[in-house]
């Protein structure tokens, strides 16, 4: 047996023992069976577990697989090499693997819910429902579905941007599991699906890159050195986001600190810490010893604490599948409607003060903004240091809408969002309208493209090389059409309000978060093309921009008047479920919503007008001193300037009768 197959089957038992103890820990393994109700059996009991250990476990080694291929391995100028189209296409398998077990999930699932044992499962239409009608088995379904699909895609897949955008599938299709179990449930629901949420992402990457990296360690592949030392980069960070979003989910679930040594499930949590605990120390021994060794042409002990590091979090991967079959403490909340539904209590009377005073942490939200300040500082300093100057302008610029992010959705504003249109239409016009005009002017593509290094093999792509190739990439000349631009940023407006989309946002935290975003996002797309000022595949002439400008802001004024107008409440049924007796009516908030978004406009379209003038400025002034330094250079006059001074000779000749 090979070296690698024994790891694979360590790693396997590492994880089932694990599973096992916390099952028996957790008291799930033997539960008191009532008479009289329906039990399932031994059989399910263990099944269901099983199948979502081997669902995650073969999720996390896609992730890995893909990663290894798209990001870890050199590639040359796009093209995989053997080893990493031979991971793609170990990708495929493992996809089939993923979605076999999410299907197993579903029958025991069945089975557990109904109390039936499987062949009574298989036999009637139970399966069917579960798999449409309820929340845990669409998410299953669509695990099965998206595993599918990527095996497929994986076939045929031999660039890295096709290994690339099969990983980011991969991560996605890890999601919807995990969010619709206890996480749902969580009082503190907004925290607990983004600590999720963050966490699977971290934990997927950081496990499935190191289990990845071991084996090709012990199948004796070449460039391992590289692999090892992107991967010890990127493993810092994953640890840092794994510790981050664990401490902020078990905030979300634990009514008490001694809820972590009073119940099974705080039990369970703890072992998850000293793996954690230990998993980076071990990270550390790799940065200070094993990585030296390795690029001493030393690589027997690197293989051996990797492949150990890789048993142990396996073992981790098997706790937290008993994690998520032990319920958490129970701890008493207010029997408020509301409460249920925001995961906070509703807020008194809307004041200036409670706005400024009542901030709620959103923990998405304030990592997207910690990344884009640390990320923009970094590389501002990074200029600065090697003597390269960076416009202060644009630092402030960048700074200031990272601000107004964080105002938008940290403080009372984004409370009162949740549950009066009218600040909601404050919310979502600041973000679409403000925040990206002065993240756009802050030019952080052109930052990265100066802060980065290119990658230290000709050929291959490393950050500054994906910046690139995303930049000249034909999705991106197609999203940045300013025809594709406005039409997204207008008429996304118009379909999210006037159809049930609204309402479904607002009901799921993880619709609100895409909601949020997609303001973000559309803002930045079509502000991007009328003042960004870094480069991109559609440039257009300062004139063109001033009319794209004239002719989309009345579009706002058009929707606004149109909620004015409107006599029906939009989601009605997220607002009247919270029960607010303060303030005024619901079509009234809809109304002075409407005239919000009527007014709005003005303040960006006047911030908008004074950047292009100055950029317009500063092009016709960069265009005269080109001009000049060409004709110091050459000894000729400007060109124009020669033709339009021989055109009036000759008319002056003409006058005389020459």
């Amino acid at each position: 047996m090979s070296r690698a197959a024994r790891l694979a089957l360590v790693t396997a038992a590492a994880a089932t023992a694990a599973l096992v103890i916390g099952m028996i820990a957790g008291g799930r393994a033997f539960p008191r069976i009532i008479p009289g109700l329906p039990d399932s059996g031994a059989f399910v009991r263990w099944g269901l577990p099983l199948s979502k250990l081997l669902m995650d476990a073969s999720g996390v080694l896609t992730v890995g697989l893909l990663l290894m291929a798209a990001a870890l391995l050199p590639n040359d100028k796009g093209v995989l090499g053997k080893s990493a189209t031979g991971y793609v296409k170990a990708a495929s398998w493992a996809a089939l693997v993923w979605a076999g077990a999410a299907f197993l999930s579903i029958v025991f699932g069945v089975a557990e819910s109904f109390g039936r044992t499987v062949p009574q499962v298989l036999e009637q239409t139970m399966l069917t429902s579960y798999a449409t009608q309820t929340t845990q088995g669409v998410a299953l379904t669509l695990v099965v579905l998206f595993g599918v699909a990527i095996a497929l895609f994986s076939r045929g897949a031999i660039t890295a941007g096709a290994a690339a955008g099969l990983l980011v599938f991969a991560m996605v299709t890890l999601l919807p599991a995990p969010l619709t179990g206890h996480t749902s449930s969580s009082p503190n629901h907004d925290l607990a699906t983004s600590s999720v949420a963050l966490h699977l992402l971290s934990l997927s990457l950081w496990t499935g890159g190191l289990g990845v990296l071991a084996l090709h360690a012990l199948r004796g592949q070449p460039q391992l050195e590289v692999a090892a030392a992107r991967f010890s980069r990127m493993a810092l960070w994953c640890w840092a986001g794994v510790g981050l979003s664990g401490v902020f989910a078990l905030v979300a679930r634990l009514g008490a600190i001694s809820d972590l040594w009073t119940s099974e499930y705080g039990l369970l949590a703890m072992a998850k810490l000293v793996a954690f605990v230990l998993l980076g120390y071990v990270g550390y021994w790799h940065r200070q010893r094993t990585l030296a060794d390795l690029r001493g042409h030393k690589p027997r002990a690197f293989t051996r604490l990797a492949a150990g590091e890789a048993v142990l979090m396996s073992a981790t991967i098997g706790v937290a599948v008993a994690l998520s079959r032990t319920p958490p403490p129970e701890f008493s909340i207010p029997a408020d409607r509301a409460f249920e539904l925001l995961g906070f209590p509703l807020p008194p009377p809307l004041t200036v003060g409670n706005i400024l005073s009542l901030w709620w942490f959103d923990l998405f939200f304030a990592v997207v903004a910690a990344v884009l300040a640390g990320l923009y500082g970094v590389g501002v300093l990074r200029l600065r240091r090697r003597g390269d100057a960076w416009p202060w302008g644009r630092t402030a610029a960048w700074f200031i809408g990272v601000a107004i992010l964080v105002f938008c959705t940290q403080s009372g504003l984004a409370r009162y969002a949740q549950v009066m249109f009218d600040v909601h239409m404050i919310e979502h016009m600041t973000l679409s309208m403000v925040v990206p005009i002065f993240l756009v002017l802050g030019g952080p593509v052109t930052l990265a493209l100066r802060a980065l290094k290119p990658a230290a093999k000709r050929g291959d792509r490393g950050p500054r090389e994906w910046i690139t190739t995303i930049l000249h990439s034909r999705f991106t000349k197609v999203l940045t059409h300013p025809v594709v631009a406005t039409a997204i940023f207008v008429a996304s407006t118009y379909a999210l309000y006037f159809t049930p989309l609204f309402e479904s946002a607002m009901n799921e935290h993880l619709g609100h978060i895409w909601m949020t975003l997609h303001f973000l996002i559309s803002g930045c797309l079509f502000f991007w093309v009328i003042i960004g000022v870094d480069p991109g595949p559609n440039r257009l002439p300062h004139v063109w921009r001033l009319l794209m400008l004239f002719v989309t802001m009345p579009f706002h004024a058009f929707f606004g008047i149109a909620l004015m107008m409107m006599g029906s409440v939009i989601a009605s049924g997220w607002y009247e479920q919270l029960g607010r007796t303060w303030g005024a009516t619901l079509l009234q908030t809809q109304h002075d919503g409407g005239a919000i978004a009527w007014g709005f406009g003005e303040i960006p379209t006047l911030i908008v007008l004074l950047a292009i003038a100055v950029q317009w400025y500063k092009d016709d002034d960069r265009q005269a001193r080109r001009a000049d330094r060409r004709a110091e250079r050459t000894g000729a006059g400007d060109p124009e300037l020669d033709s339009y001074n021989a055109y009036l000779a000759r008319l002056n000749r003409a006058d005389k009768g020459e």
